[in-house]
């Protein structure tokens, strides 16, 4: 590897890790906040000598991943304070051992289980009462103080979530569904050059690619359940649900046009091997689909009436019902049945109705008559 080589891969990867730090900014920042707080309170306000369990219960309760993190939030908290109890009370009633720490892990998961809780909480009441179980001291300055310390560094921990520092909501969603806009932009993009240019290695290269968002689309899925938590829970972004609800109502149609842009592509590689006929008009729709997802993209971004992404939609039904017109062999058109499924799951994505949607792709894109 060259000197100019190792430049660049250095300087991207620089490039990677302080994005990955701003994009993590808030968050740390909450963390730090509340374990702050959660010392305060605890050792300033309510005199606890070493209440080390405050700030760690604040931070472990604020690493949490997007997507319900207020409910997971709760069972975190509520974790540590069942484990913790349960370590305290009984250790102080039959004293410390092995069968001890057995018990105190089978009563803290059978209670957290008995109380509906999730793997977070069962893990955290395991794991809290294993650690007042088998090492911290015994001594009366500590009865029941770890136990109020969870709580408090928990609480603090939910009110810097949801009040004091809140994550903008439609900033994690717009953050979340950008690589699944630009992964299915790009492969779109990338698979009309292949078939203009007759590359089956690079049309299949799009596919794989376009196969790899389907992570993306999780991610997306993710961010809007916890954006519609934090505008429901957070003062400061109650009016953010009608900016949310565009890509509430998009989702759906969204993850439809990624799989069929996946058989779309999938074709696109068969017509290649194939041979078959391939029309002008026919890598210009291509191309009109992707510049149809990258204009949704930005309008929804911008809360704008998404008129270029229709428009570009419709365009991309004209030129594929030419290319149709033109005559397509087997694989051709599939491509072209796909590409009317694709526009139509775009249309729908921009708000617009069943009904009009599928009257503007009857419009635009013809009825499907049998292949020559």
């Amino acid at each position: 590897m060259d000197a100019a080589e190792l430049r660049r891969r250095t300087g991207v990867t620089l490039r990677d890790r302080v994005r990955r730090v701003r994009a993590s900014a808030i968050l740390t920042v909450q963390a730090a906040v509340a374990a702050g707080l959660a010392w305060y309170v605890s050792h300033d306000l309510l005199g606890h000598v070493q209440p080390f369990f405050a700030p760690i219960a604040a931070v472990v309760t604020l690493a949490i991943s997007v997507g319900q993190r207020m409910r997971r939030a709760f069972e975190i908290v509520a974790g540590n304070a069942v484990g913790i109890l349960l370590g305290e009370l009984l250790i102080l009633v039959i004293g410390r051992g092995a069968w001890q720490v057995s018990l105190v892990v089978l009563l803290a998961i059978s209670l957290a289980i008995f109380i509906g809780g999730s793997a977070s909480l069962v893990t955290q009441a395991a794991s809290s009462g294993i650690l007042v179980a088998t090492l911290l001291p015994l001594s009366e300055d500590y009865y029941f103080s770890r136990f109020v310390d969870a709580v408090v560094g928990g609480g603090i921990a939910l009110v810097v979530m949801a009040l004091l520092l809140p994550l903008n909501p439609l900033t994690e969603v717009q953050r979340a569904v950008r690589p699944l806009f630009q992964a299915l932009e790009s492969g779109l993009n990338d698979a009309a050059e292949a078939l203009a240019h007759g590359d089956a290695a690079a049309a299949q290269e799009a596919l794989d690619h376009m196969r790899e968002a389907e992570s993306h689309l999780r991610a997306f899925g993710e961010s809007l359940k916890a954006g519609k938590e934090l505008a429901t829970v957070a003062p400061l972004h109650w009016g953010k649900h009608g900016l949310l609800a565009a890509y509430v109502d998009a989702a759906d149609h969204l993850a439809r046009a990624l799989r069929n842009s996946r058989v779309l592509v999938r074709r696109i590689v068969s017509m290649i091997r194939d041979g078959e006929p391939v029309p002008a008009s026919l890598v210009e729709a291509v191309h009109a689909l992707a510049q149809s997802v990258s204009s949704l993209d930005r309008e929804l971004a911008a809360a704008a009436d998404p008129e270029h992404s229709r428009d570009a939609a419709v365009r991309a039904l004209r030129h594929a019902r030419a290319a149709h017109e033109a005559g397509l062999a087997f694989s051709g058109e599939v491509v072209f049945a796909q590409l009317r499924s694709t526009a139509t799951d775009l249309l729908r994505a921009t708000g617009l109705p069943r009904e009009d949607a599928e009257r503007a792709v009857r419009r635009a894109g013809g009825r499907i008559t049998p292949p020559r």
